[in-house]
């Protein structure tokens, strides 16, 4: 059940923002395309919003995990924070880095007694326990790292666990601020989403 839909006390700032001018485009080249809520409230904060874009560009441009496997961390997190805006963007990279529709929608019982782990490889069973652990407990079980180590090596294992760190952050950032859905949403297939 989604929580009632509130007005924000704080709006982001308007699409046609400026300034500062090579900030802005810097963000819209990230994006490819317009300006996101997300973006648009983090420009209420220059060195905020300069930071973000630069260490979020590294965490989904370059990193070795695979884009599939940090999509589907991207949207066990967005699930379990009730960050519907996070899923919304990241369930159709997922799907289009290789996950499945059928796998995108079971997501949305994660946590719950009815959701069908066995629809899922080993590697992205141990994904999503990976952060569903960091998520709602915080320490990860040693077997479980061991196993992924397994899987996938200690440098994805890494840069997993950053990607469920940075995305709990944005996830809380989204919520606490009431960033829900975008304003035309038909804009965000050009997009390179959060």
């Amino acid at each position: 059940m989604k929580p009632p839909i509130t007005t924000p006390v704080i709006l982001p700032v308007n699409q046609d923002i400026q300034e500062p001018a090579e900030l802005v485009a810097a963000i819209r080249a990230r994006r490819g395309g317009p300006l996101l809520k997300l973006d648009r409230m983090l420009l209420h904060s220059p060195p905020l919003a300069q930071g973000w874009n630069v260490y979020l560009g590294k965490i989904r441009e370059e990193l070795l995990v695979p884009a599939q496997l940090r999509e589907l961390a991207m949207c066990v997190v967005a699930i379990l924070n009730k960050a519907d805006y996070e899923y919304e963007h990241h369930a159709p990279l997922y799907i289009k880095n290789g996950g499945t529709p059928a796998k995108a929608e079971a997501l949305k019982s994660v946590g719950q007694p009815l959701f069908n782990k066995l629809v899922y490889t080993e590697l992205e069973q141990a994904v999503i326990a990976l952060a569903y652990e960091m998520t709602l407990q915080i320490r990860v079980n040693e077997n479980l790292k061991k196993q992924l180590v397994g899987l996938i090596g200690t440098q994805q294992i890494v840069e997993l666990a950053a990607v469920v760190a940075s995305y709990n952050m944005i996830s809380r950032f989204l919520v606490a601020l009431n960033i829900t859905e975008e304003d035309h949403l038909p804009y965000l297939e050009s997009c390179r989403s959060l």
